[in-house]
């Protein structure tokens, strides 16, 4: 876990004033990753006391902006948020209970995957996402499938 110190040298180094707010979203996002908005606001107001809502968006959208923080959204899930940033990771998703878990590259350089060529169009990165059932509910029977919300796990979609 990065130090106070560190998390105000990275907010420096990217530009960004240092402020009570922006140090307690971004130790939250290191400390929770692909943590949504609400377990978001309920870390960084366990690390300062009162934060609103609203200035807790801001700060995620600040730092989304300025490359500190990455924003992932998988199908019928909200986004999610994580401190690792600059390289070309991807995620497993379980369909049962929704957790998220970073795998590297599959051939370890960007992009990964390679489209047919379209003219004039320059590939820079890949975003995979790999559904499954993680450790604990890959015992489990698998869940019934809804076609109207293929990503979702059940629980998100209200059945069983």
């Amino acid at each position: 876990m990065p130090t106070t110190q560190d998390l105000e040298r990275v907010l420096r180094g990217a530009g960004l004033r240092v402020t009570r707010p922006r140090l307690a979203v971004l130790d939250a996002v290191h400390a929770q990753p692909h943590g949504d908005t609400e377990a978001l606001i309920v870390a960084a107001r366990s690390r300062m006391g009162a934060v609103s809502h609203q200035a807790v968006y801001d700060v995620l959208r600040v730092l989304t902006d300025s490359g500190l923080v990455r924003r992932i959204q998988p199908q019928g899930s909200v986004a999610r948020y994580e401190a690792r940033v600059h390289d070309n990771h991807h995620h497993l998703v379980c369909r049962v209970c929704g957790d998220i878990s970073d795998v590297d590259c599959a051939t370890g350089q960007a992009p990964c995957l390679t489209p047919p060529p379209v003219d004039g169009f320059v590939v820079d990165e890949a975003e995979v996402i790999y559904w499954g059932r993680c450790r604990s509910c890959a015992t489990a029977p698998a869940p019934a499938t809804d076609p109207s919300a293929p990503g979702r796990p059940s629980a998100e979609r209200g059945t069983p």
